[in-house]
């Protein structure tokens, strides 16, 4: 009987202590932050722009009393020495405590990143225990972080949104972009030799504009946001921006395409040909050779047939053949301006340096002090692309060869 009643007096008190709700945080007390825009101010100052969801207006399609519209966020903003003080003085602007764990986007201005670099930010933003490091980080392209945070944006009430699914949707179509969080750009500015690759996103219109709910009552609005370019980093700062076949050879050979499109020539006819991606895979190795080291990049890639704008017979496995022949050689020229345009930037932001490391720890030692100065650019890399085509969608014979043949 005694055992009992000590075991029933021990699950009281456990009971005691388990039902307390000293971390409560009620709903109606907090400012839920979507978005943080950090830019540099002209005395070298951090000045931070925080978007804050307004619940009731995102719930009742910005409908506010009385009909009138309202929008989905607000903006406050705050200037300090550091992130930290910027962010105590916008609280005092507030009447709400700022909540940062739904932070899901952090635009940083293209000056602040150029001139003073991503390392202070990113330490003051992993060291706030309630700031996520899985936050997608972008850099605002010829414009201020916040300019792109105070935007309002169609079809997606909150813009934090707008951004991260534009992200998505373009890695995943198209390649010229890549989604990229606080955790990741940490590692690869930690890594040794490595530098950093962070998608770019601009502001097209007026700034005044694109901060007035006018501007979304236009089928066309007058101004937008748009993914634009790819940032590179070497040691934390922004030294160059990629765009176009670069940036998608860049992506490739990270291995972060997830679909693209890529045109041929044929019959003299320029970009005659459409290539749709469907799976493609990338590996990088590496070798040192009398003391120097040595890459080579595979890619192997299938995809379908996706237009034709001159006759072709693709029911042909000689044409078959020609056709991924040049698909091979397009492809392997996207990626030689990439490591090019790396190599004369002498920043490795295609992670070679990572490889020998991980592959060959003792010789990356020797090289490690200059390795992007001095043995990066001269590297030698061998390129072997495979390059298949598995489909032709719903037609095999083209259009145009039978428009030809009845005009015969």
């Amino acid at each position: 009987m005694k055992r009992k009643g000590f075991f029933l007096l021990l699950m009281m008190a456990m009971t005691l202590l388990l039902t307390s709700c000293w971390s409560k945080k009620e709903l109606t007390d907090l400012a839920i932050v979507s978005a943080m825009g950090i830019d540099e101010t002209k005395d070298g100052r951090f000045h931070l722009t925080l978007q804050i969801i307004n619940p009731g207006n995102v719930a009742g399609g910005m409908q506010g009393g009385g009909g009138s519209q309202s929008p989905p966020i607000t903006i406050y903003s705050a200037s300090g020495d550091n992130i930290v003080e910027a962010s105590r003085r916008a609280s005092g602007r507030i009447s709400r405590r700022l909540y940062y764990a739904h932070t899901n986007l952090v635009v940083v201005g293209e000056r602040l990143a150029r001139k003073e670099g991503l390392n202070t930010l990113i330490d003051a933003l992993d060291r706030d225990p309630e700031f996520r490091n899985t936050s997608t980080l972008v850099i605002a392209k010829n414009s201020t972080a916040a300019d792109l945070v105070k935007t309002l944006t169609p079809v997606d009430k909150i813009p934090a949104n707008k951004v991260l699914k534009t992200l998505e949707f373009t890695e995943r179509k198209w390649g010229e972009n890549v989604k990229t969080s606080l955790q990741e750009v940490m590692k690869s500015i930690e890594s040794p030799g490595r530098g950093t690759v962070v998608s770019g996103f601009r502001l097209v219109g007026n700034p005044h504009q694109a901060q007035k709910l006018d501007n979304l009552q236009e089928s066309a609005p007058g101004a937008t946001l748009r993914a634009s370019g790819i940032a590179v980093l070497k040691q934390g700062k922004l030294v160059d921006w990629l765009y176009g076949k670069p940036a998608r050879g860049t992506v490739w050979i990270l291995d972060k395409i997830q679909g693209t499109n890529i045109n041929i020539s044929w019959a003299g006819k320029k970009e005659a040909i459409a290539y749709q991606t469907v799976r493609q895979k990338t590996s990088v190795s590496a070798q040192v050779k009398n003391g120097k080291p040595h890459i080579s990049v595979h890619t192997r890639v299938e995809g379908d047939i996706g237009d034709m704008e001159v006759p072709v017979d693709i029911t042909n496995p000689k044409v078959i053949t020609k056709i991924e022949q040049s698909l091979r050689k397009e492809i392997k020229k996207e990626l030689s301006v990439a490591i090019e345009q790396a190599q004369k930037n002498k920043t490795d932001i295609l992670g070679f340096g990572e490889v020998i490391h991980r592959t060959r720890p003792n010789q990356f030692k020797k090289l490690k002090t200059e390795w992007n100065d001095v043995y990066f650019p001269k590297l030698d890399v061998d390129i072997t692309v495979e390059a298949y085509v598995r489909r032709a969608g719903l037609r095999n014979k083209s259009f145009l060869s039978g428009v030809k043949e009845n005009q015969k």
